[in-house]
């Protein structure tokens, strides 16, 4: 049986800063070694050279190592995955998932809030953009499910992967090896890694087939409506968090999915959270949530048509701001004004999860 979840999102100060997660350890919220993962925000580029993620998850280490009895190898396993790349009002910020003592709580046969985690097999760079990624991250995904608890991919509601993404020593390393890679340079290997894996998680929950080769980055009809995923230099294969609602174990914590059909889409986050279990109006307003909205985790892409709702935009012309940075700041913004709060998790490269132009999204909410 899953253990209870406690969840709780805490601000980052600076981009080396964990004193908020130091604090929630030191105050009895959550123990250090019952700390099962941390999905967060920070304030780099978003891209390949953004060293912000590589700073803020060795500040959580340090942290959990501290006021922890777990060895620096146990440590280095938890699944720590940060998003790069604040843009706009997005405020920096980590969402940290910890178990509790199953005499903490009360067991109900209501669905709660559980996490579980793995590691897939090693993505070589020639897998990157291929089945053989598909596959590895499918198989990740079941027993991360398993981890959870989870039976039935219907109470899957949320998952985030962190994979690698290709560099030139990558990329050259598969040459030597003789082997070729999708890409001959690093540049859009994040839209490709993201994308893979995401087919790799809607094949795991049966929300697609297995995909054809020439269907990957190409048939924008199949997508994952629970997938969120990211990459980086970090790793050498994909770390898989399912968030997802079981029943027996109790806790009081709830997650809902939705998607948003695109950029502009408040009822598609508002779905998502009364999907996690909340009353709301027919026309909401962030002060109706309380202090019962834990988060929100969004994906977003730019609509390959350079339109929105039939008004055309610049933002994939534009060769002095990156696309992925303006729509990070447009979704970002629409989140913030349906939450009260730009501490959101939205992150960008989000082919193949949810619907093109739009995105996926999760909300954990307090049950």
């Amino acid at each position: 049986m899953p253990a209870p979840i406690e969840v709780r999102k805490v601000p980052l100060h600076n981009v080396s800063d964990a004193s908020e997660l130091a604090k929630l350890i030191d105050d009895g919220v959550m123990e250090a070694d019952r700390v099962v993962a941390v999905i967060g925000k920070t304030e780099g580029n978003g891209g390949i050279n953004d060293y912000t993620r590589i700073i803020a998850d060795r500040a959580f280490r340090e942290v959990l190592l501290e006021k922890g009895s777990r060895s620096l190898d146990e440590v280095k396993q938890i699944p720590i995955v940060w998003s790069g790349g604040t843009d706009g009002v997005i405020s920096p910020h980590a969402t940290v998932f910890a178990t509790l003592p199953e005499d903490a709580v009360e067991k109900t046969d209501e669905p709660r809030l559980t996490v579980g985690y793995a590691m897939s097999d090693v993505l070589l760079p020639e897998d990157i953009g291929r089945l053989a990624m598909v596959e590895k991250v499918a198989d990740g995904v079941r027993k991360a499910m398993e981890a959870a608890g989870i039976t039935d991919p219907a109470d899957v509601h949320y998952v985030q992967t962190k994979t690698p993404l290709l560099t030139i020593d990558t990329i050259r390393d598969a040459r030597e090896r003789g082997k070729t890679t999708y890409m001959q340079e690093p540049h859009g290997s994040m839209d490709l890694s993201n994308g893979t894996t995401a087919l790799g998680i809607a094949v795991a929950l049966g929300e697609i087939e297995m995909p054809t080769q020439e269907q990957v980055m190409h048939d924008l009809s199949l997508y994952s409506a629970v997938a969120s995923c990211s990459s980086g230099v970090e790793l050498d294969r994909a770390q898989i968090v399912v968030v997802g609602n079981a029943r027996g174990h109790g806790g009081a914590y709830r997650v809902g999915h939705s998607v948003m059909e695109d950029a502009l889409d408040q009822d598609g986050i508002w779905a998502a959270i009364r999907d996690a279990g909340l009353d709301l109006p027919e026309r909401p307003h962030h002060t109706d949530l309380g202090d019962r909205l834990v988060n929100v985790f969004l994906k977003c892409e730019a609509s390959p048509d350079g339109k929105v709702r039939g008004r055309r935009n610049a933002m994939l012309d534009d060769s002095d701001v990156s696309w992925h940075r303006q729509i990070k700041a447009t979704v970002g913004g629409v989140t913030a004004s349906v939450t009260g709060d730009p501490a959101v998790f939205v992150s960008v490269a989000a082919v193949h999860q949810g619907p093109s132009g739009g995105g996926p999204v999760a909300a954990i909410i307090k049950a």
